[in-house]
């Protein structure tokens, strides 16, 4: 009697599926297909302090230089030079919210460096009352906004909100002694292009100091014809603007240049149509109309000049991407 041993199943191997495009081949089993595990990236942190403690600190600010800030608007209100004082803080608030919606941001604050630029404002700030120099106390404003992102968030935010701070420097007048120095020189300027100017059109006319005589007619360039307001008002516009283009850097830097000469472009512009005016009619109602006129076109007209520019950039500037 013969008995026969069962030999042990072996034990069966999971199912593999097989690549059908490599094709099959009797013999060679499909390797199964490698698992990578990446790391999921990090999550930004959120900024150690509350929106709304962010916000009280800056109503401190503003309730703090409240006074100098009343002087401003006074300023802004009542002497034209500086009427664009009232948009400024608008365009930082915008300039401050393309900061908040252009991504995620990884705070490192840095209390301690924040804290000592609020104790170098209040140095400033007394320094500035005792010398009644308002310019000096804005600035210290200026740094305490800065100090408070420093505290808050570090360079990371004070980078994402520099743009919006500094704009408001154009909220600030200058001094008088720095309107006088800058004035003449642009009056200098705007007197002896515009004279050449005319005399170019085939005008006789002959400059004497900062008054530009045509035959009869004695046109002077006084203070609120120097073209100063227009250039402070047109360095807003333009700074604003490069803060908008999406340009290369050296773009941007020629746009800055170009804003003195553009604004006694526009400057001269005016005087010249004015002088022109002037050897037309002699009705003092239609001289009147016509000079305040020119006075408004200065600021379309280097708007103007400044879009010429950009155009003529974008056609001479090759775009590195």
């Amino acid at each position: 009697m013969s008995s026969t041993t069962a030999q042990p199943a072996a034990p069966s191997r999971p199912a593999v599926p097989s690549d059908t495009s490599r094709g099959s081949h009797p013999g060679l089993a499909s390797r199964p297909a490698a698992v990578v595990v990446a790391d999921a990236p990090p999550t930004p942190a959120r900024l150690p302090l509350p929106a709304w403690q962010l916000a009280a600190l800056v109503a401190l600010l503003g309730w703090a230089y409240w006074p100098m800030l009343e002087v401003f608007f006074d300023k802004w209100a009542n002497d034209p030079q500086y009427s664009h004082g009232f948009l400024v803080p608008f365009f930082s608030a915008y300039l401050l919210w393309l900061a908040w919606k252009a991504g995620p941001l990884v705070p490192r604050p840095m209390p301690v460096v924040g804290c000592a630029l609020l104790a170098l404002t209040l140095g400033m700030r007394a320094v500035a009352g005792s010398i009644l120099f308002h310019q000096l106390d804005a600035a210290a404003l200026l740094l305490s906004l800065i100090a408070v992102a420093v505290a808050a968030g570090g360079w990371p935010l004070v980078k994402r909100v520099a743009p919006a701070v500094l704009f408001l420097g154009f909220m600030v007048p200058l001094p008088f002694e720095l309107e006088r120095n800058v004035g003449q020189p642009l009056k200098d300027a705007a007197t002896v292009s515009s004279t050449f100017l005319l005399q170019t059109l085939g005008q006789p006319a002959v400059q004497d100091g900062n008054v530009i005589l045509i035959d009869e007619v004695r046109l002077g360039v006084v203070d609120a014809c120097s073209g100063l307001k227009m250039l402070v008002t047109f360095a807003a516009f333009s700074i604003g603007a490069v803060l908008l283009m999406r340009r290369t850097p050296f773009e941007r830097f020629m746009v800055v240049l170009g804003i003195v000469p553009v604004a006694i472009v526009a400057n001269v512009l005016r005087i010249t149509a004015t002088g022109l005016a002037y050897t037309q009619t002699a009705n003092k109602e239609t001289l009147d109309f016509l000079h305040d006129l020119f006075g408004w076109l200065m600021m379309p007209a280097g708007l103007a000049l400044l879009g010429a520019e950009v155009w003529a950039l974008r056609r001479l500037v090759v775009d590195p991407e």
